[in-house]
């Protein structure tokens, strides 16, 4: 989010300042699971797919159920983690922020959401945020990082997200966008035809191509 800022400044001259809250807590919005595809699907830009953007992510995918789970159990709860591309309308996005409830449709449309191209158990990946990540469109590459910028741990998110809700195995949690991990803080954005492909350590390469 602090990349975004600086780059949506740099774009339209508006200076934000990041909100207290979202130093206070790890605050989230929910995904449509009905929007999820995989390693190698298409990417279908979406008729209002202006400026359409890829964000580097891990996914941290749950494992056994948990309710008011304590930070210090959290991670007894994951089953292993994946790479989590949010596919997002940009020109939607920023149509939809400034009221208040979230990016709506801008991350709301079929195959907005990949994971892939494996779901890597937990005790094979270790601290998942010493994981260093790559972006490339095209062969070219546009960015990257590792998960140390999380302001949050995995462990507090999980905590706090269980707090009277019970989280059932299947879940995904995604990290937020890494660092330079997406084409708004270049910039730059995809076109029809573009291959982007997204590589964590120990993980893989998770790769899906745009069509209109």
């Amino acid at each position: 989010m602090l990349n975004c800022l600086a780059e949506e400044a740099k774009l339209t001259g508006v200076q934000r300042e990041v909100p207290k809250a979202w130093y206070d807590l790890p605050t989230y919005y929910r995904g449509n699971t009905s929007t999820v595809v995989g390693h190698d699907a298409e990417i279908r830009r979406p008729s209002f797919g202006e400026r359409l953007d890829f964000e580097l992510e891990i996914g941290c995918v749950i494992g056994r159920p948990g309710r008011d789970i304590a930070e210090a159990d959290a991670l007894d709860h994951v089953f292993g983690y994946t790479i989590f591309n949010d596919v997002s309308a940009r020109a939607m996005q920023n149509r939809m922020m400034p009221v208040g409830m979230g990016p709506g449709k801008g991350k709301d449309f079929d195959t907005g959401n990949v994971l892939g191209p494996w779901i890597v158990t937990a005790d094979e990946i270790g601290d998942p945020q010493t994981l260093n990540l790559t972006a490339r469109v095209n062969g070219e590459r546009w960015g990257g990082g590792s998960e140390p910028g999380m302001y949050f741990t995995w462990a507090q998110v999980i905590s706090f997200v269980s707090q009277a809700e019970t989280l059932e195995a299947g879940e995904v949690f995604g990290s937020g966008t890494v660092g330079t991990g997406c084409g708004y803080e270049h910039g730059r954005y995809l076109e029809d035809g573009d291959v982007v492909e997204l590589e964590a350590d120990r993980i893989g390469v998770l790769r899906n191509k745009v069509v209109r």
